[in-house]
């Protein structure tokens, strides 16, 4: 899975946790009496929709299998008409994610997304502190349009790292701190600012778009995405790096084997040709051409995602066998439609709209800016809670975008800030994301320099994402 799902490779099935589910679901939908206003079949759904939820937390079996059974029980115990159940998997968005993930699989087989980081290396890669900047620009690279931070980060940017760390025998444990603890926590703070800084960096982010339109009306575009994230995210890019760097100083602060390394692979690789050349070409006209779609009306981002993977199979660049071995993407594809047809069923009963008017109530005469920095806060740090940005994302996210507009904030404020956040929330556990399981299960990094780079990281891009952004909205117009 990627980007928020929270899947592992493990195939049991863990009873207890289920129960825990069933649980959730008798309390909400047989025990609490239903708003008024709000029918008991609508509760029952509202009550499978947050089971659904806590399965995403607690996973009791893989993501994608929780949503299956989420979605039966739509069914069962909802009441919800099949053609419905089955709405999420016909929106355009979920398509898309799936193309674009097939079409990363072909940026990985080529050996393209290998090149662009060894060319960063290689420009900037002689300091330690240069090899994080390096990782990360890699990183935002391929965030222009892989949507899964885990094929970006764990099977693109961490092999690397992990083989740089080796060239000056940094490895997991006591050696770690020569190089490899710093470069593992850089890269992963690093990924997640990528996240925040494209619209189709991550399958989360597509449905974050999806549930803006439903209960805000707003349109977010790539080119919206980005312009709207570009001076906070640039300023962020700068700075993270950098605190890391401070609070994980390594031992080895001049790296010059990394960059020779570097230029070594690529006089190797020679050349772009052949396959990796059509995969290059492909790959920049599609971000093109979705930057272009902003303006085009016909030409939908989908659209372009499909002439992009037929592209790649008639030219051989990506093969039918390739694309199935690419479970991840259809893994997406599954639970991704099946969440987007639950955030839309429960906006549907009314229940996220009178949570915002009750929570809304404690707040009449206050300032709408003061209640909206509280909320992005209490947004943010509830990722302790959580371990998928997607979870989070369709818990929290429609009630606080609802109550904040509802107070009289800006919608595009509101919708852009809980985006970014929603991504830079990952940075403050080792279970934030799909990725950072990847990465700290190797060593290289202790549970508590995780947890306190991952809270330091989070002050500083709050204090960057908040002020900064708010200043560069203004400038755009958007309050």
């Amino acid at each position: 899975m990627t980007d928020g799902s929270s899947d592992t490779p493990s195939a049991s099935i863990k009873p207890y946790r289920l129960l825990a589910l069933v649980a959730i679901y008798c309390i909400i939908a047989h025990v609490v009496p239903p708003p008024e206003g709000v029918d008991p079949q609508d509760w029952r759904r509202v009550g499978v929709f947050f089971a659904t939820i806590g399965g995403l937390m607690l996973q009791p079996m893989p993501g994608s299998q929780v949503v299956l059974v989420g979605l039966v029980a739509m069914l069962v115990l909802g009441g919800l008409p099949m053609d419905r159940a089955l709405s999420g998997y016909s929106v355009p968005t979920v398509w898309m994610v799936l193309i674009a993930m097939l079409m990363s699989r072909a940026l990985r087989d080529c050996g393209l997304a290998r090149r662009i980081a060894l060319r960063f290396v290689r420009a900037i890669g002689g300091t330690a502190l240069g090899l994080g900047y390096a990782l990360h620009l890699t990183d935002l690279t391929l965030a222009t349009g892989v949507p899964s931070i885990t094929a970006r980060s764990a099977s693109i940017v961490f092999p690397i790292a992990r083989g740089i760390s080796g060239l000056y025998k940094s490895h997991p444990g006591a050696s770690s701190g020569i190089l490899g603890a710093f470069l593992m926590s850089c890269l992963y703070q690093g990924s997640v600012i990528s996240s925040a800084m494209f619209y189709y960096s991550s399958a989360a982010n597509l449905l974050l778009g999806d549930l803006a339109a439903q209960y805000a009306g707003i349109t977010l575009t790539w080119t919206s995405w980005f312009v709207a994230g570009l001076a906070p995210g640039v300023v962020s890019s700068i700075a993270v790096p950098y605190l890391v760097y401070r609070v994980m100083t390594p031992e080895l602060k001049q790296t010059p084997a990394a960059a020779e390394f570097a230029r070594e692979q690529l006089t190797q690789l020679g050349p772009i040709r052949g396959r990796e050349a059509t995969v290059a070409i492909v790959f920049v006209a599609v971000i093109a051409l979705w930057v272009i779609s902003a303006w085009v009306s016909w030409l939908s981002p989908t659209l372009v995602a499909f002439l992009g993977i037929a592209v790649l199979f008639l030219s051989q660049a990506l093969s039918w066998e390739s694309a199935l071995a690419e479970k991840s993407a259809w893994d997406v594809f599954i639970w991704y439609g099946g969440l987007l047809m639950m955030g839309g069923v429960l906006n549907d009963t009314g229940v996220t709209t009178l949570f915002a008017e009750w929570f809304g109530s404690w707040f009449v005469g206050t300032s709408w800016v003061v209640v909206f920095i509280a909320t992005l806060v209490v947004y943010f740090y509830a990722h302790y809670f959580f371990a998928s940005t997607t979870a989070h994302a369709l818990a929290m996210y429609p009630p606080f975008l609802v109550l904040l507009v509802g107070l009289g904030a800006p919608a595009p404020v509101v919708v852009y800030s809980l985006v970014f956040i929603n991504n830079l929330t990952a940075g403050l556990t080792h279970y934030g994301t799909t990725t950072s399981p990847v990465i700290f299960i190797e060593g290289y990094v202790s549970l508590k320099d995780w947890w306190r780079v991952g809270f330091y990281a989070s002050v500083l891009n709050l204090a960057i994402w908040l002020p900064v952004g708010m200043l560069w909205w203004k400038v755009l117009g958007l309050w």
